[in-house]
């Protein structure tokens, strides 16, 4: 049997991850606005801790790329996604999750669709509760697609998909779908095109999700009238490497 946790070292865990949920949401929203430098005295006080939390979960942030540490001034978070990198990721995911999207359809014995069901069931329960969502459409739209990718059977796809951390930096953008009604519709369209197993279908309605995403947080970026759609270049392969 492990030994049992102190209270101590219970409460240290608790105050961590209250303060990283804090932060995080703090960062998200804008209350922390970007390149802003981040007071650790200020912030321990605010939040009523010690700063031994503040700095553990500054590291966790920096993980996220959500804050950078430079010697001499400390932390400041990082800025916002700019146009071209935005477009750049959402290359980078049409390229990838159309893939994974057919992957998931193909295997019937590792097809998601259960958990997916479970997933979109559990983000309309918070919606029916109202109030601001971003926090919980951030994470309904992580474990939505991190689901579809762990399916699809590739670990290193997975891992170079997870670094881009591209659900927390594009939703510090603009609340392009306040309250996920369109995000849910999309989603559920892809739930449907893999639970039948159908791999084409599943391949489209991701890649439809993705090129709208894209034009939803483009939106962040007044004065781009002539802002060019998100276009494959042609339908990803079975497999990345043959």
């Amino acid at each position: 049997m492990p030994p049992r946790q102190s209270s101590d070292a219970s409460k240290g865990k608790a105050a961590v991850s209250d303060v990283y949920a804090s932060m995080r949401a703090s960062i998200l929203k804008g209350e922390i606005e970007p390149g802003a430098r981040i007071n650790i005295d200020a912030v321990s006080r605010s939040l009523g801790v010690s700063q031994t939390p503040v700095r553990e979960v500054l590291q966790r942030l920096e993980g996220d790329n959500l804050v950078v540490y430079s010697p001499g001034r400390g932390y400041s978070t990082t800025p916002l996604l700019g146009l071209d990198e935005l477009r750049s990721l959402f290359e980078f995911r049409l390229l990838v999750e159309p893939w994974a999207a057919r992957a998931a359809a193909v295997d019937r014995l590792s097809n998601p669709a259960r958990a997916l069901e479970k997933e979109l069931t559990a983000f309309k329960g918070a919606m029916r509760g109202g109030g601001d969502l971003r926090q919980d459409l951030v994470a309904h739209d992580t474990r939505f697609h991190d689901t579809i990718l762990l399916a699809a059977g590739n670990p290193v796809v997975q891992h170079a998909f997870a670094q881009t951390h591209c659900h927390l930096h594009t939703f510090r953008l603009y609340p392009a779908d306040i309250d996920g009604a369109i995000t849910i519709a999309e989603h559920a369209t892809v739930r449907e095109a893999i639970a039948a197993c159908q791999p084409d279908r599943a391949e489209e309605a991701m890649a439809e999700h993705i090129r709208n995403s894209y034009s939803r947080f483009a939106q962040a970026f007044e004065g781009e009238a002539d802002l060019p759609p998100l276009e494959s270049g042609g339908p990803p392969g079975r497999h990345i490497v043959n």
